[in-house]
């Protein structure tokens, strides 16, 4: 890999160099060691997410101020007419535009602003809060997984491989496009079947505690004035968004600009929300109180790298996984190193990370077998996107801690679409072969 990409900052992170693993000597660890190391790495984990935790918890002041001032609520009572007997076009709108901002820029954690917002959308729209996480996460996670342009996955990853990252790129187009096409037919056969029938949705016990939590009923079912305050208030709202992703696309901003953004938000807010000082400082804390459980889950996820890269844990599954896969016929190198950065992805959710740590191993076995690097960064994109539909160290706890669902509720629901998905990117690392 040229040295200068380590200079300009194409790659920042350390580079493992091929050919070059050694086992170091086993320190021996007493249990009150491993006690002690397994609750600092909870803590780092918090302090090194301080940026994304912020994030939320900003983010969720700003929502509750919105709350406060009826803003949201008459403008779901709006939106709800506006999409009655259109229910299934939300779904497509809202996940084919974050599967955009997926595979182009990235767009991942920043969902979590999302569901606030649309889940008293989808509820009124007489679907359930597991196709609000359906239509959310999934956007983001098939964009990722789908990455065409992405910087912190596809272009990285090119970078450390050596290739330009457009080398590719038609085939990547293809299997984002099938991916998502796909996707959107199962989120909209489960989301119909719940309009229809809500005992068939499978958080249907908690139907009515899911709708006394996230819509004010009293409010939506009179017929409330939309004022101007109201309306400036969802306007300024909006535009910190469209603010956000231009910056994350065109500045390669990150959380602290980002929260920047909308703590400014917050400050317009305190000038037109019409609530008074006590008020506004009310809503704010109790707006951010209510994403408190989630910044903490943030947190704690990280801590989990933390202890795989501590331990090097890392850098010994690398090893293991490229000594059993070269060699091999290119239609099975393919295959199995699409399951290999499965398994990896699990403990390195970092895409970057995971690009720069594995590339200058995995790329130079592709030339030993006749592939070109290209199908290798499809193996590595599409591996690693596969497991961010269920790693815990990723977006999908955090996303169904936002909703109140179980972990298990969305295992039975995503298992199915897993196996399509599967056997769908085995299929596309084959056609990179022709």
């Amino acid at each position: 890999m040229d040295a200068k990409k380590l200079i300009d900052g194409t790659v920042y992170k350390p580079v493992a160099i091929p050919n070059t693993y050694q086992q170091i000597k086993k320190q021996h660890q007493t249990v009150w060691t491993v006690v002690v190391q397994f609750l600092t790495a909870q803590v780092n984990g918090i302090a090194d997410s301080i940026d994304i935790i912020a994030f939320v918890l900003i983010l969720g002041g700003c929502i509750g101020v919105i709350h406060a001032n009826g803003a949201l609520d008459s403008g779901m009572q709006r939106l709800s007419e506006v999409i009655k007997g259109k229910q299934a076009l939300l779904i497509v709108i809202v996940m084919g535009l974050i599967a955009l901002g997926g595979t182009t820029f990235g767009l991942a954690e920043e969902t979590m602003a999302f569901y606030p917002i649309l889940i008293p959308v989808f509820l009124l729209a007489g679907y359930d809060t597991l196709t609000v996480v359906a239509t959310v996460f999934l956007g983001s996670a098939l964009g990722t997984m789908g990455s065409t342009v992405n910087p912190f996955s596809v272009v990285i990853a090119s970078n450390a491989a050596g290739i330009n990252f457009s080398s590719g790129l038609g085939l990547r187009i293809a299997f984002l496009a099938a991916i998502v096409i796909v996707s959107m037919i199962y989120v909209i056969h489960y989301g119909e079947k719940v309009r229809r029938d809500p005992a068939k949705s499978l958080v249907a016990d908690q139907y009515q505690a899911d709708r006394d939590k996230f819509l004010d009923m009293d409010a939506l079912t009179s017929d409330r004035k939309f004022t101007w305050r109201q309306k400036l208030t969802l306007l300024v709202f909006a535009a910190a968004f469209v603010i956000m992703v231009w910056g994350v696309q065109q500045k390669g901003w990150y959380f602290t600009e980002i929260t920047v953004v909308f703590l400014g938000c917050a400050y317009i807010f305190g000038l037109i929300s019409g609530l008074s000082e006590s008020k506004f400082m009310d809503s704010f804390v109790a707006g951010a109180c209510d994403l408190l459980g989630v910044a903490l889950t943030i947190g704690l996820a990280r801590s989990v790298s933390i202890v795989l890269e501590e331990s090097n844990t890392s850098d010994t599954l690398m090893h293991a996984f490229a000594s059993k896969i070269s060699g091999m016929s290119p239609l099975m190198f393919v295959w199995c190193l699409f399951v290999v950065y499965i398994i990896l992805g699990f403990f390195i959710q970092s895409s970057s990370g995971l690009a720069v740590l594995s590339m200058p191993i995995m790329a130079p076995l592709a030339d030993v077998v006749g592939v070109d690097r290209a199908n290798v960064i499809n193996a590595y994109n599409w591996g690693q996107g596969f497991i961010s539909f269920l790693a815990p160290t990723g977006l999908i706890l955090m996303s169904l801690a936002m909703a109140g669902i179980g972990f298990d509720r969305w295992l039975k629901w995503i298992w199915k679409l897993l196996i399509i998905l599967f056997v769908l990117a085995l299929i596309f690392l084959a056609i990179g072969l022709l």
